[in-house]
């Protein structure tokens, strides 16, 4: 048993490296042999399973190097030439008219402005719109290199999503149809020489 295993091991160092990866389940069938029997076998292909885990981290790793070519992007530009950052939270769990209400009050404003304003705003829907609008500011800080200083809210709105239909029993029988609404948020930054 030794020599097959052997011989496995040196067919595998001469083959290439993409197929030298040994399959998951091979541990199975030695889980059933005794382990008093062959513990020379055991350490090889221990010793040879890191080095396929490892060979894939690398893999992974260079797949986010190429991210980096991301930060060198311009920023995008609107019609009229105007840099514009958009940010977009879609299905929020809040009805749209309550959200438009909190939105109206950030229109036009500086960031650091809207940020405050949103803050001390009591209504639900203003976290929703103050997680999205850092976002925005993040998205024209990593991605367009801009700073979240020289901002403003260029637009801002709020489109309705699908209704989540929901029924409450009522007396006599009936039941009542429930509207769980919910709304596709939308905010544009610009620069404030631009704007």
């Amino acid at each position: 048993m030794k020599d097959e295993k052997g011989e496995k091991l040196e067919n595998e160092a001469e083959t290439p490296e993409h197929e030298a990866l040994p399959p998951e389940d091979d541990d199975t069938s030695d889980d059933t042999s005794d382990d008093t029997s062959d513990d020379t076998s055991d350490d090889t292909s221990a010793k040879a399973k890191p080095a396929a885990k490892g060979r894939r981290r690398r893999r992974g790793s260079a797949e986010t190097t190429t991210t980096a070519k991301r930060e060198a992007v311009a920023a995008p530009r609107d019609s009229t030439g105007r840099v514009s950052v958009r940010a977009q939270a879609r299905y929020v769990r809040c009805a749209p008219r309550k959200a438009r209400l909190v939105v109206d009050h950030i229109r036009g404003k500086s960031v650091g402005d809207a940020r405050a304003i949103l803050g001390s705003t009591p209504r639900v829907a203003a976290r929703d719109v103050l997680k999205l609008l850092d976002s925005a500011v993040a998205n024209a800080e990593n991605n367009h290199e801009l700073v979240a200083d020289e901002l403003k809210i260029a637009k801002v709105f709020v489109d309705e999503g699908p209704t989540l239909k929901r029924f409450q029993p009522r007396a006599q029988g009936r039941a009542t149809r429930i509207r769980k609404r919910t709304s596709h948020m939308t905010i544009l930054l610009t620069t404030k020489e631009d704007a």
